[in-house]
């Protein structure tokens, strides 16, 4: 089985649309960059984000590897600059709850996790590891479809994931969900 590591892009401004990496968000995607290649990773595929693809290039500048985009990789739902926060907000909320739901602009939680499903099951027979580098909303969807709601941490659905946390999947095995232990010191001085 392949193995992936699905990183969760790094730290965002708090801007709606499609706002680009921090300062500490590209500390914390060069962190990342080099965990993974200690990993040992064969390949960077991308969100189209730009937030995503950002972490994806700092993560390709220090492992040589070249970045592909995949539209599966996505988030669930993006915060549109025609939505306010609390309408945004309201919605991710609602779409958490009921995994059927589908909010004003982007998928539901069950669609979105057979998006991401349906990517790795065509990366399958890829030399890995991989490096997907995605979203928190769409890797907790993937993770209550994969092993159930039970089996995600409590926080994760309600707090998001943390920014460059890793997810490591053996083919579509959970192995190990949001490891942040690599970004120690990475954060805002």
């Amino acid at each position: 089985m392949t193995v992936f590591h699905l990183v969760q892009r790094a730290e965002k401004e708090r801007l709606p649309g499609d706002p680009g990496l921090t300062a500490a968000g590209r500390r914390q995607a060069a962190r990342t960059a080099d965990r993974l290649r200690h990993l040992g990773v064969h390949a960077v595929l991308s969100s189209p984000l730009r937030r995503a693809r950002e972490t994806a290039a700092i993560i390709a500048s220090r492992t040589g590897l070249p970045v592909r985009e995949d539209t599966r990789l996505r988030e669930r739902m993006n915060w549109e600059p025609s939505q306010s926060a609390e309408d945004f907000l309201r919605d991710w909320a609602a779409s958490v709850r009921d995994r059927d739901a589908v909010p004003a602009s982007g998928d539901s939680s069950r669609a979105a996790a057979e998006r991401l499903r349906a990517c790795l099951l065509d990366l399958g027979g890829v030399p890995g590891p991989v490096a997907l580098v995605t979203h928190g909303g769409v890797t907790v969807d993937l993770l209550r479809t994969l092993a159930g709601d039970d089996a995600v941490p409590a926080g994760l659905p309600r707090d998001g994931v943390p920014s460059c946390a890793i997810t490591t999947l053996d083919g579509l095995s959970v192995v190990d969900i949001a490891s942040t232990v690599h970004l120690a010191g990475a954060g805002r001085p």
